[in-house]
């Protein structure tokens, strides 16, 4: 569920670049004028003579894009509906064509608009962003009409001075402008990380708030993301980068914008919690206010000042519109949209204009699925369009066949098809002794960014799989470590899914054939792992022998919350895990014997 963040090799050759330039300097971000001043609509209140007393604010939200610009493809595109007779319907969802069309439409009749998002806008994107910095999700997000954003983890994927440049514009210090005559503008709305200092200075990154105002209406939104992204970002990432905490940043700076006179309040926050259903239209108020919701954020809500009104959130990539109980015990909402744009938020903010204050008792809010059975908005159809024309070259590379949709991302299982396919395939890559001698993969579950999906995604044909279909599953260009870890340290390994950090939302790893052992969730802890289970090829793991294990850099660094796989000693770097993916597909299938889903036998789950 966690967006697992890992670095590039982009990233590798924007940091080597940037090695010489005063990095966070760049950060100081100078905001395009207005930005933060834009309202949407032209109403102007109502009545004659004077303004009624109260005005009604419609807050339009989304989070957790990631690039998405086309309709995610295959279950990943999917949002669950319950339906009156109880029973739960897929319906295809998302692609910016569609989520521009919905938010015009949503728009329309509400003077007073304003739409801000959680983080995750960028990073772990499809090809037709990532290969190109993520450039062509900016600006459609520009044309979106986007207010505000926070930052969330993934916004770091590339470091400080490549956010930078997203915020502000200008060519890619390497590769260069990707259109003749066209300079990339950068974003025309302000990326909020009031949570992330310098650690040189002590002084916020980026704006750590920006007040969003029309005909008198203030409202101001303040932006974090979770502290506990250096665990889930590369280490050049974040370097030079302090990251505080949630509660206590929002409640510092709802303190300034009170006393600015700002007393309506938003906050966007990168964490989020896990809904007891996976339907986006299920009551996480029932039976009572929050009952249905766990998580981080649960915790967060409970702390933040009263001051703030409202709360949109991200990060778990789950769909709830829920109230939890503010310190002073009344109702606050909280919401998330899901992820890849298959939903969004729409919010009824009532503002008093004699109190300057939202009334609590009456904000309203819901879930709208973004479903692709409305009209394409015609600049976002262009504009994919455009970016496709360059990406063509790359991405329409055929890599292997499949025989079926193989579900990695879209999978609900703790063993998922496509993650035993990726550790398989880090495991014969890496076997031979020249290239590490490899016994066993690990796979992070986040860093499985999509389905391999048998229908075309273009003219390539059904069961192909394109370099950019590829690239959309493993978008992070990782290279592969081999380490030597002790039996004891594996063991160590698996029970950190389900301890430690990790205990109250297991993070599963994807693991190569040969390795079986039983989880049993009955039990709490670490004690879910049966270590006399644990076998590889059908012998016990000896905690005194040394294995050779492959996982990818961000693995081997201890991310992801697997402090025993930094351990690891003795190591020798490979190629990406991207290329090992499409080595493996090529060698396994060919049009006449397309690879097959692998059956999912090597976890025992006892629930």
């Amino acid at each position: 569920m966690s967006a697992n963040v890992q670095k590039n090799r982009m990233t590798r050759r924007v940091l080597a670049a940037a090695a010489g330039l005063a990095t966070m300097g760049a950060l100081v971000a100078a905001m395009p004028a207005g930005a933060h001043d834009r309202g949407h609509g032209h109403g102007h209140g109502h009545g004659h003579g004077h303004k009624p007393r109260t005005v009604d604010v419609q807050l339009l939200s989304f989070n957790d894009l990631h690039g998405n610009l086309e309709p995610p493809a295959g279950s990943a595109g999917n949002v669950s509906e319950t339906q009156p007779d109880g029973t739960v319907k897929a319906i295809p969802a998302g692609g910016v064509e569609y989520l521009a069309t919905s938010l015009r439409t949503a728009r329309k009749g509400n003077p007073y608009s304003v739409t801000a998002a959680g983080g995750d806008m960028v990073g772990a994107s499809p090809l037709l962003s990532g290969l190109f910095h993520d450039e062509p999700t900016i600006e459609a997000l520009n044309k979106l009409d986007l207010d505000v954003t926070a930052v969330g983890n993934h916004e770091f994927d590339e470091g400080a001075t490549e956010l930078a440049r997203l915020q502000n514009g200008g060519c890619h210090p390497v590769e260069g402008c990707y259109e003749k005559g066209r300079k990339f503008k950068g974003a025309d709305f302000p990326y909020l990380a009031a949570n992330v200092t310098k650690e040189k200075t002590g002084k916020p990154l980026l704006k750590p708030y920006t007040v969003w105002k029309k005909n008198g209406v203030k409202i101001g939104f303040i932006g974090v993301t979770l502290e506990g992204t250096p665990d889930i970002v590369t280490a050049n990432g974040v370097k030079g980068l302090k990251f505080h905490d949630e509660v206590e940043t929002i409640n510092k700076y709802a303190r300034e914008l009170d006393r600015k006179g700002v007393k309506s309040i938003v906050a966007l926050i990168h964490e989020g919690g896990a809904p007891a259903s996976t339907s986006y239209n299920y009551d996480c108020d029932s039976p009572g206010a929050g009952d249905g919701i766990s998580g981080p954020i649960v915790d967060i809500a409970k702390g933040i000042t009263p001051k703030v009104d409202a709360l949109v959130t991200g990060h778990t990539h789950q769909a709830y519109v829920c109230t939890v109980p503010d310190p002073s015990g009344k109702p606050r909402m909280v919401t998330s949209a899901s992820s890849f744009g298959k939903l969004y938020t729409d919010t009824t903010l009532t503002y008093d204009r004699r109190t300057n204050d939202i009334v609590r008792t009456s904000v309203k809010s819901a879930n709208h699925i973004v479903t692709r059975d409305q009209p394409k908005a015609a600049d976002m159809t262009s504009l994919i369009s455009r970016w496709n024309k360059l990406a063509a070259p790359i991405a329409d590379k055929p890599q292997g066949w499949i025989s079926a949709d193989i579900n990695g991302r879209g999978s609900t299982a703790l063993e998922k098809p496509l993650g035993n396919v990726i550790a398989d395939a880090q495991l014969e890559g890496l076997a031979p002794a020249d290239k590490g001698g490899a016994e066993v993969a690990f796979m992070n579950p986040g860093g499985i960014r999509a389905d391999l999906v048998h229908k075309a995604s273009g003219s390539e044909g059904d069961g192909v799989v394109t370099y950019g279909e590829a690239f959309t599953v493993q978008p992070f260009t990782n290279m592969m470590n081999v380490v030597d870890l002790t039996g004891a340290q594996l063991i160590a390994a698996l029970q950190q899914q389900v301890s430690g950090s990790n205990e109250a939302s297991p993070k599963i790893l994807q693991i190569s054939k040969g390795l079986t052992y039983t989880l049993d969730l009955t039990k709490t802890g670490a004690a879910r792992v049966v270590t006399d289970s644990i076998k590889l090829n059908g012998e016990a793991i000896d905690p005194a022998r040394t294995y050779r294990v492959a996982m990818n850099e961000f693995l081997a660094g201890g991310g992801d919350g697997f402090p025993a796989l930094g351990q690891g000693t003795n190591k020798l770097v490979g190629a990406s895990d991207l290329d090992m993916f499409n080595a493996y597909l090529a060698a396994h299938s060919s049009a006449t014997a397309p690879l097959a889903p692998p059956t999912t036998d090597r976890i025992t789950v006892v629930q």
